[in-house]
């Protein structure tokens, strides 16, 4: 009897801490993203957009491909769903160069704030796309989330500018990725979707790039380009690993640490700060969303649109 009991007692301390490393790979993942779209948008003011998603997928495309080297390991090419693949895989680019033009206009925290948008966008378009419906309290939810994007962006008065509507049509790419990603989750595993997503990004923007192609100025504006896929396709495996380790209910919540890493990176690297409309949408929109999460867990479902750390 006391051995299964400090057995069981060994199980929940070995799980709380596998919890634990989850969220601080999270909060890692977070971090790199943050970082990913800093740099998008300071590279933004000196080459263009297409150049620089081109080089955050050729990036992640190296990475994961010493990583998980599909030539030793040919299973990770194999897809049961190769046109959902693929179409899930170009909304993800064109969610990207949504995102990174609008970075070139907005401050960070801005656009930040607006993504959180996102898990509400999945939740409405889980039920007639996945049979995943949600009731009258996520709704509720959903629309309070709205009320916070309009409080940041202010339409008609004069609010920020008009490139938010292209973080706006980022999202909504992005949630039909999220979407179909969760289909996808069904017959194929996380590494060939991974696989598929840089693949095709960097296929598609490699033979868009040298039409727009602007050779980067300094050894500073080079190293900064090659960083940007290693903070994306770190980021994305840091992301899969947490999710193998701890509960998406468990590591939503800390997704939203981003608007503090935004909000600062902004200062330090641009000057920005923050004005009090984007401060009182953001909190709007992480109060609807944290309540989102809590509704899902309190009901033992996976969270619909847990925001995934940023659209690109």
């Amino acid at each position: 009897m006391q051995e299964s009991v400090a057995k069981a007692g060994a199980d929940r301390a070995a799980e709380r801490r596998q919890r634990l490393v989850g969220i601080g790979l999270m909060c890692a993942a977070v971090t790199c993203f943050c970082c990913l779209d800093t740099t998008a948008k300071y590279l933004s003011t000196s080459i263009s957009v297409v150049e620089i998603v081109w080089a955050r997928y050729v990036g992640a495309f190296l990475f994961s491909f010493a990583v998980s080297n599909p030539i030793a390991n040919p299973s990770i090419m194999r897809t049961s769903r190769p046109v959902l693949q693929v179409g899930r895989s170009a909304l993800l680019v064109i969610s990207t160069l949504f995102a990174f033009t609008a970075l070139r206009y907005l401050q960070l925290d801005e656009a930040v704030s607006i993504v959180f948008m996102t898990p509400f966008l999945v939740a409405a378009l889980s039920g007639p796309l996945l049979g995943e419906w949600i009731g009258w309290q996520r709704w509720v939810a959903i629309a309070v989330a709205f009320s916070g994007v309009l409080v940041i962006t202010r339409p008609g008065l004069g609010g920020i500018h008009p490139a938010a509507l292209f973080t706006v049509c980022s999202i909504v790419c992005y949630s039909f990725y999220l979407v179909s990603t969760r289909l996808l989750a069904r017959t194929d595993s996380n590494e060939t979707t991974l696989f598929y997503s840089n693949t095709v990004g960097a296929v598609v923007m490699s033979i868009a790039v040298p039409f727009v192609w602007v050779t980067p100025q300094g050894a500073f504006n080079i190293f900064l380009m090659l960083t940007l896929g290693a903070f994306g396709g770190f980021g994305h495996y840091l992301l899969i690993m947490a999710h193998r380790l701890a509960p998406a209910g468990v590591l939503g919540p800390y997704v939203y640490i981003q608007i503090v890493w935004m909000t600062l990176l902004g200062y330090l690297v641009f000057g920005d700060v923050p004005n009090h409309w984007t401060l009182a949408g953001a909190a709007i929109i992480v109060a609807s969303g944290l309540y989102l999460l809590r509704r899902e867990q309190v009901e033992g479902r996976e969270p619909l649109g847990t925001p995934p750390g940023n659209v690109a």
